[in-house]
C-alpha cells in the first residue's frame, strides 16, 4: 500500500496532496430498561484525499474502495481547480515526518468475545434497574472501537497511527409522581478493556444521584458565588472559551478577531489556560494531528493574559504563526479542522475548604447536562448542585443553570482549586458537522463571583 500510496503523490499536479486512509473495527452493546437494544460489530474502511490549489482552493475526495488512488487524486485536483477562494491559500511550514505509532492493551477489546461484552453492559443496567423501585427507565451502553490511519502528503510525511477507544455509558431515569429526573454517569478512555470491566460504581453512582434529583427544590434564580467542580469547569472552559481560541473562528469572525487578541487580560493572575494534545492517556491526546503536525502544549491564558491559540497550518499562515497540532478529524470522511484536544485550566493553590468557607449563600455545581454558546454569551446546564450555606456545603437543588458573558466570566475567577484533575467522560466535541470528535478536559474546583443563575 505505501507504494500505491507514494506513486499517488507524485502523480497529482496539485500544489499540495494528502492522502488519509483508515480501517476502523468497533463493537457495541446497549441495554434500554429490561431489554437488550443493540448488539453490532462493523468494520469500516475508506480514505479521503485532499489537493490544493494555492491559487483556487482546496479539492476533496473521500472514498471507500482503495484501488486505484490515482484516479481519487485526479478527482480531487479537478475539484480543487473549480474552488473560488478568496484569496491564495499558503500553508504554514512543516517538517516531514515518518512514524509508525502503535499501542499496546492491557486487555485488547478486540480479544473480549462479545458475550462478556454484553455481560457488562447488563450488570450496569442490573444495578441501575435494582437501586429503588423509583428508577423507571435505564440505558446501559459498553463502545469500543480500533482505528489504523495512515496519512502521507507531497512533502514527504507518511505516517501510520493506532487509535483505540473504549467506554461504558450508564443513563438513569427516576419518578415520583409526576417529578422526573435524568443522571448519567460515563467513563471512556483510549485504553483497553480493563479501563472499564471493574467499573460498577458509576451505574450506582448514576442511580443514586437520579433518585437524589427528586427530592431536591429548585434553586432560586439570583445572582450567587458559585463553586464549580472540576467537570463543569472543565466543560465551562472547553465549551465557552475553547471553541472562541479555535483560531479558524477567530479569522473568519469579524467580532471574535476583535475579541480574541493577544494581550487582553481574561483574568486575574491566578488564571492558566492551556490545550495539550501529548498528555498520554487521554481521549484527545495523538502524537500526531490529521495534517501530520506533532501534537504540542498549547498556552491559551497566562497569568489572566490571552497568550495563544489553536492552528491548523492553513490558519496559522492566514495568521502569520505557527501550526499547533490542532487539525483533527472524526474520520476519513472529512477533511481536519481546528478543533481542541486536551483543553484545561491549570491548578491554583486554594483548597475546597478554604474555597467555601467564607461564602455565607452561594452554589457548589456540579457536571454539566447541557448548555449552549453564542461568541462570549453562554448558559450551562449542572446535572446536580447544593447550596452553599455559611461556608458549609448544604441541600442539594435542581435546575440549575449558569448563565452569563465569557469576559466578565472568567473576570470574576477568584479562587483556582489544588486538586485538579482530568475526565474520563464519555461523548465527544461538535463543530463543523463532525460529531463526536474524542476530547478531554480537566480543571480543579474554581470559584467565580456574581454568576446569574436561572431557577424559580
Amino acid at each position: 500500500m505505501k507504494d500505491k500510496i507514494e506513486q499517488a503523490l507524485k502523480h497529482s499536479k496539485a500544489d499540495y496532496t494528502e492522502i488519509r486512509l483508515e480501517e476502523r473495527e468497533a463493537t457495541q452493546v446497549a441495554f434500554r430498561g429490561k431489554d437488550l437494544e443493540t448488539t453490532s460489530a462493523s468494520i469500516d474502511q475508506g480514505g479521503i484525499v485532499r489537493c490544493l490549489s494555492r491559487k483556487h482552493g482546496w479539492g476533496v475526495t473521500t472514498f471507500n474502495n482503495l484501488d486505484d488512488l490515482l484516479s481519487k487524486v485526479d478527482q480531487a485536483y479537478q475539484c480543487a481547480l473549480v474552488a473560488q477562494s478568496e484569496e491564495p491559500i499558503e500553508l504554514a511550514e512543516a517538517n516531514p515526518v515518518q512514524d509508525h505509532v502503535t499501542v499496546k492493551l492491557e486487555r485488547d477489546f478486540r480479544d473480549i468475545s462479545m458475550a462478556e461484552k454484553k455481560a457488562l453492559a447488563e450488570k450496569h443496567n442490573q444495578i441501575m434497574r435494582g437501586y429503588s423501585e423509583k428508577i423507571i427507565d435505564t440505558r446501559s451502553m459498553y463502545a469500543d472501537s480500533f482505528s489504523r490511519i495512515i496519512l502521507a502528503t507531497s512533502e514527504g510525511s507518511y505516517l501510520e497511527v493506532e487509535r483505540p477507544s473504549v467506554a461504558v455509558v450508564n443513563i438513569a431515569i427516576a419518578r415520583e409522581g409526576d417529578n422526573v429526573q435524568t443522571a448519567y454517569k460515563t467513563k471512556a478512555g483510549p485504553f483497553g478493556f480493563e479501563f472499564v470491566q471493574d467499573e460498577e460504581k458509576i451505574a450506582k453512582e448514576a442511580a443514586r444521584r437520579a433518585v437524589e434529583l427528586l427530592s431536591a427544590q429548585s434553586v432560586k434564580g439570583g445572582q450567587y458565588t458559585v463553586v464549580a467542580n472540576p467537570e463543569l469547569a472543565g466543560v465551562f472552559i472547553h465549551e465557552a472559551f475553547g471553541h472562541m481560541s479555535e483560531s479558524d473562528f477567530i479569522y473568519e469572525n469579524p467580532k471574535a478577531r476583535e475579541m480574541m487578541v493577544p494581550g487582553r487580560r481574561f483574568g486575574s493572575e491566578i488564571l492558566n489556560v492551556y490545550d495539550d494534545g501529548t498528555i498520554p492517556g487521554l481521549r484527545g491526546s495523538q502524537r500526531y494531528d490529521d495534517e501530520g503536525t506533532p501534537a504540542q502544549r498549547v498556552e491559551l491564558i497566562k497569568d489572566g493574559i490571552l497568550v495563544g491559540r489553536m492552528h491548523s497550518r492553513e490558519t496559522a499562515a492566514k495568521m502569520g504563526e505557527k501550526a499547533t497540532g490542532n487539525a483533527r478529524a472524526i474520520n476519513y470522511r472529512h477533511p481536519p479542522i481546528v478543533r481542541m484536544t486536551n483543553t484545561a485550566i491549570a491548578a491554583g493553590s486554594t483548597s475546597f475548604e478554604d474555597m467555601i468557607k467564607d461564602i455565607k449563600l452561594g452554589i457548589y455545581a456540579c457536571d454539566a447536562y447541557g448548555g449552549n454558546t453564542a461568541l462570549e454569551n453562554f448558559s450551562f446546564s449542572s446535572g446536580y448542585a447544593y447550596m452553599i450555606r455559611d461556608g458549609k456545603i448544604a441541600e442539594m437543588v435542581k435546575d440549575v443553570i449558569l448563565a452569563g458573558n465569557l469576559f466578565s466570566t472568567m473576570m470574576n475567577i477568584d479562587a483556582i482549586g489544588d486538586d485538579f484533575e482530568w475526565i474520563y467522560s464519555a461523548g465527544g466535541c461538535g463543530k463543523g458537522n463532525q460529531s463526536p470528535l474524542p476530547v478531554a478536559f480537566g480543571s480543579p474546583h474554581i470559584r467565580i463571583q456574581k454568576v446569574v443563575i436561572g431557577g424559580e
